[in-house]
C-alpha cells in the first residue's frame, strides 16, 4: 500500500492532466466529455506513478475513439448505468438484480412480503431467467413461461393472482433498471393481458359460496366448540383466515356490536394491513355474537386471543394450521366438495349483496379501499341467485309504458 506520503505526491503531480483526479489510494477518476454530456468514471487503478500513467493513457484513447467516431461506451464499461444509455446491451444478469431486490426487501419490507419474494426468486424466476441479462428477455421469455404453467389435457394453470405475485419481484427489477437508464425498454410493458395467456377464466378470486343448507351442515360436523364458534363467526363476519386467528377480546365492543380489524397473522408473524381500508370496524351480526357468546365462556380468561386451537389450548398459529386440523376434517366427514376457507369469506360478501346491502357499505366492511373488487368479482354471481332481479325496473317500464298510452288515448 502506497504511503501518505507518496499519496499526497501523486495527487499533485495528477493536477498536471486534465480531466484525472485521485479519489482514493486505491482509486483515479477520469472525466471526458461524450454527447455534450461530461462522464466520470471511477478506475480500479492505484494511485501510483504507473497507476496514474494507465489512468493518463486511458483517457487519451477514450477521447481518441470520441473523435473518430468509433468509442462504444456500452463496451467500455458494460456495468456503467449509463451502459445502455449509449449501447444495445446490459451485461448485469437477472440473476443478479433479482438477488439485490430481494436484499432490498429483506430490509425494508415485511416478513411474509419478503418470504414470498424469496420463493419467488429462488424457486421460479432465477431457475427459469436467472441466466439471461436484463437486455436480453424478451416477452417471448415471459409468455412461453407462462404458458407452460397451463395443463392443456386438465384444462388447468396457475391463477391469475399466482401469475401476477410471481411476476412482481421481476418487474421490480426491470421497473428500477429502465428508471437507471440500464435498459431501453421494459420487456414487462409490452406483455399481454395475464388473462389472454392463461386463459378468460381465470379469475383472480374463485368464488363458490356455500348456501345456508351446505353451511349447516359444516357447521354440524364441527363437534368441537370451539372451532365451530370460530366457522360461525368466520361465515358471519368475512374476516380473512390470516386476521380470524388474530382478534382479540379487546377488539370487541360489545355496546355497538362492532370489532375492529388491524391485525393478520401470517407465518406464526402478526403484521398490519397493507392499506388503510384493512383498517376498520365490522358491524356483528346475531351469527356473529352467537358465536362470540359461546367462545367467551372457554377462551376469555385465558388470555388476549378469542379463538383458541383447542388441541393445544394456545392460539391458532397458521391460518394452515387452522385449515388442516379444523376446516379440512369437518368438509371430509361433510360430504361436500372441497372448498378452501377463504370461501366463508366470499359466502359473506355474497349473502349481503343478495340482501340488497348496499355495495360500498359491503366493501368497507370486507375491508376494500372501494366497491370495485365487489363489482367485479360478485356482480354476475350476484345476478343469477337474485330472482327478483329487474323487477323494479320493470315496474318502473311499465308504468311509464302505460302513462304513454294512457296520453295517446286521450289524445
Amino acid at each position: 500500500m502506497i504511503s501518505d506520503k507518496d499519496f499526497e505526491k501523486i495527487k499533485k503531480q495528477a493536477k498536471k492532466y486534465p480531466g484525472i483526479t485521485i479519489r482514493s489510494k486505491s482509486s483515479i477518476q477520469i472525466a471526458f466529455n461524450y454527447k455534450g454530456i461530461w462522464h466520470r468514471v471511477t478506475l480500479k487503478y492505484e494511485a501510483t506513478p504507473s497507476g496514474l500513467k494507465a489512468a493518463v493513457g486511458k483517457r487519451a484513447s477514450i477521447i481518441k475513439a470520441i473523435s473518430d467516431g468509433t468509442f462504444d461506451y456500452a463496451k467500455e464499461f458494460p456495468n456503467s448505468k449509463h451502459a445502455a444509455k449509449y449501447g444495445d446491451t446490459c451485461n448485469i444478469t437477472i440473476e443478479e438484480a433479482l438477488n439485490k431486490r430481494l436484499q432490498w426487501v429483506h430490509a425494508k419490507r415485511e416478513y411474509s412480503t419478503f418470504k414470498d419474494y424469496k420463493n419467488s426468486i429462488l424457486n421460479h424466476l432465477i431457475p427459469e431467467f436467472g441466466c439471461l441479462t436484463l437486455s436480453e428477455l424478451k416477452v417471448r421469455h415471459i409468455t412461453s413461461w407462462l404458458e407452460s404453467k397451463i395443463d392443456i389435457v386438465e384444462g388447468t394453470s396457475i391463477s391469475i393472482k399466482r401469475a401476477k405475485n410471481l411476476l412482481t419481484p421481476l418487474r421490480a427489477i426491470f421497473k428500477r433498471a429502465l428508471s437507471d437508464e440500464l435498459i431501453k425498454e421494459n420487456p414487462l410493458d409490452k406483455l399481454p393481458d395475464l388473462e389472454d395467456i392463461l386463459g378468460e377464466n381465470k379469475s383472480e378470486y374463485f368464488v363458490d359460496p356455500f348456501d345456508s343448507d351446505e353451511q349447516q351442515l359444516l357447521l354440524d360436523e364441527m363437534k368441537n366448540q370451539q372451532i365451530r364458534n370460530i366457522y360461525q363467526f368466520a361465515f358471519a363476519t368475512g374476516l380473512r383466515p390470516s386476521e380470524l386467528i388474530e382478534v382479540k377480546w379487546g377488539d370487541v365492543n360489545w355496546n355497538s356490536k362492532t370489532i375492529a380489524i388491524s391485525r393478520a397473522k401470517v407465518r406464526k408473524r402478526v403484521k398490519c394491513p397493507k392499506t388503510n381500508s384493512g383498517n376498520r370496524t365490522i358491524k356483528l351480526m346475531s351469527p356473529a355474537i352467537e358465536a362470540l357468546k359461546s367462545q367467551k365462556a372457554l377462551t376469555f380468561l385465558q388470555g388476549e386471543h378469542i379463538f383458541h386451537n383447542p388441541f393445544s389450548g394456545t392460539p391458532w398459529d397458521t391460518p394452515d394450521q387452522l385449515r388442516k386440523r379444523a376446516w379440512l376434517p369437518a368438509i371430509r366427514k361433510s360430504g361436500l366438495c372441497y372448498r378452501n376457507p377463504y370461501q366463508t369469506r366470499h359466502t359473506y360478501a355474497s349473502t349481503l349483496l343478495t340482501a340488497g346491502e348496499d355495495p360500498m357499505w359491503v366493501a368497507h366492511q370486507m375491508g376494500h379501499k372501494d366497491w370495485g373488487v365487489i363489482r367485479r368479482v360478485y356482480g354476475k354471481w350476484i345476478d343469477n341467485m337474485r330472482p327478483d332481479a329487474g323487477s323494479k325496473a320493470e315496474m318502473y317500464l311499465q308504468s311509464i309504458a302505460q302513462g304513454l298510452h294512457q296520453t295517446t288515448v286521450s289524445s
